[in-house]
């Protein structure tokens, strides 16, 4: 009987073991499936952001009137974007290199380098309210050659009842300049994502 238990135990733990399948999706398709485990933030939210962003920086007065002036390809920054949401693990690095990359694709702009990236951002002061203060940006300006400083913060409003949630999320950038310390462009991406806990935990 013993031995018995133990083969039907063996079978068993190998049945389990096999039940695990892996396959391989398109970007898209596994977005869809992850809407069906998580309201988290995903890599396909991520691009949406950038896409929508880089849109509105071609269509903001504010920031197009101030490109026209300057006359040549602005020398850029992106600062750090500060996590105002529950998650620590907020994905804000995958948000600043996915813009830094589109902005590179674009050709429409000049990025400081890594290394120059550090010594700003170490040299930036953030005030209570998030801005940075003017004397501060004026040297960072003059020591790196940066004409621009893009710099925002990231918001999660969660709201449930009755097994329903929905998460607004925010995405704010504004842009500075870095010579005068004044807001040049205002940017601002949201999306909502809606979930509804099942009978049973299903």
């Amino acid at each position: 009987m013993k031995k018995f238990l133990m083969a039907v135990l063996a079978v068993l733990t190998v049945q389990g073991c096999s039940s695990f399948q892996a396959q391989r999706v398109s970007l898209e398709e596994g977005d869809k499936r992850a809407m069906e485990i998580t309201d988290d933030w995903l890599v396909t939210d991520t691009e949406n952001t950038v896409k929508a962003i880089m849109e509105k920086l071609d269509t903001n007065k504010s920031y197009q009137k101030w490109l026209r002036k300057l006359g040549h390809e602005p020398k850029v920054f992106i600062a750090e974007i500060q996590n105002d949401t529950n998650d620590a693990y907020f994905p804000l690095g995958d948000i600043s290199d996915a813009l830094l990359e589109a902005l590179s694709e674009s050709g429409d702009y000049v990025l400081i380098d890594a290394a120059a990236r550090e010594r700003l951002l170490k040299e930036i002061h953030y005030q209570n309210d998030g801005m940075v203060k003017p004397e501060d940006i004026k040297k960072i300006g003059r020591q790196t050659g940066a004409e621009a400083l893009i710099f925002g913060r990231a918001f999660v409003r969660p709201a449930t009842r009755n097994g329903k949630t929905i998460k607004e999320f925010t995405i704010n950038l504004r842009i500075t300049d870095l010579e005068k310390g004044i807001e040049i462009g205002r940017v601002r991406y949201q999306t909502s994502k809606y979930s509804k806990q099942g009978g049973f935990g299903l």
